[in-house]
This record gives structure tokens, sequence and C-alpha cells, in this order.
């Protein structure tokens, strides 16, 4: 027997069935990324991130590394429209934004940080801080 309990709302068969023309999905937006994919790799002197962000112009792509903190923002516009004889017959537009944030283990050094956006892959090259070298203090 199957113990799972399936729930549903007591408007959900009202509003499926009484009008479900009413909840049609938009006709492009659902392409949209909803995420950022990305794949990290260490070497012994850095990271090299690779994200894919397909569709976005390189100048809607915003990335912050503060230390280990690595946020990548991105925008996205998109906008369809249609004209026939100087009438306008449709027209949607797409706006939003997709971020993601993640904590390397080591910080990173900012003024050696590389970016490059290509074919809608956005590819980072984040040297790694190296730590001051222990010192042994005189007493006086």
């Amino acid at each position: 027997m199957n113990s799972l309990i399936a729930r549903r709302g007591f408007f959900d068969d009202f509003f499926n069935d009484a009008s479900p023309a009413f909840y049609v999905k938009p006709l492009h937006g659902d392409g949209l990324p909803t995420q950022i994919r990305v794949d990290v790799k260490e070497t012994p002197d850095a990271y090299t991130l690779q994200a894919e962000v397909p569709g976005v112009s390189k100048d809607d792509i915003q990335v912050h590394v503060d230390g280990k903190l690595v946020t990548l923002r991105a925008e996205i516009k998109q906008q369809d429209s249609q004209s026939e004889g100087g009438k306008l017959l449709r027209s949607e537009r797409y706006y939003g934004a997709v971020s993601r944030s993640f904590q390397l283990p080591v910080d990173v050094e900012n003024s050696a940080a590389k970016a490059k956006y290509e074919n809608g892959v956005l590819q980072l090259t984040l040297p790694k801080k190296t730590a001051a070298s222990a010192q042994r203090l005189t007493i006086e």
C-alpha cells in the first residue's frame, strides 16, 4: 500500500476544470534560465570557474568577489514584438534576474582575477591569495 497521500486544495479541481484557458503559460518565457550552472576547478595557484549564462549580454552580467565569497548576477531582458501593417498585434516582455553565490576555501586575489564571456559561457580565473609567511619577532 502506498503510504504517500496526495494533497490537493479544495479549489484545485474547480480551477483546472472550470477555466483552464485562464492559466495559459506565456508563449516565449519558458526558456529563461532560472539558475546559473557552475563548474569550479581548483589548481594549486587558482580556481577556474565556468558558468552557463546563455542569451544574456555581457553588460548584464555582474561578478563580485569579496574574500572567499563569489557572487554572480545576470539580468535577463527579452523583448518580442510582431507588427503587421503598422498595427501591433502582439508584444511580450520578459525581465528578471538570477544570481548565485558560493564560498571558496581560500581568499581570492582580487587584483589578478580575470573574467571572459564568450558563447554564453562566463569563465573566471580567480588566483588564490598567498598567505603571508610566518615571521619570527624579536623581543626587545
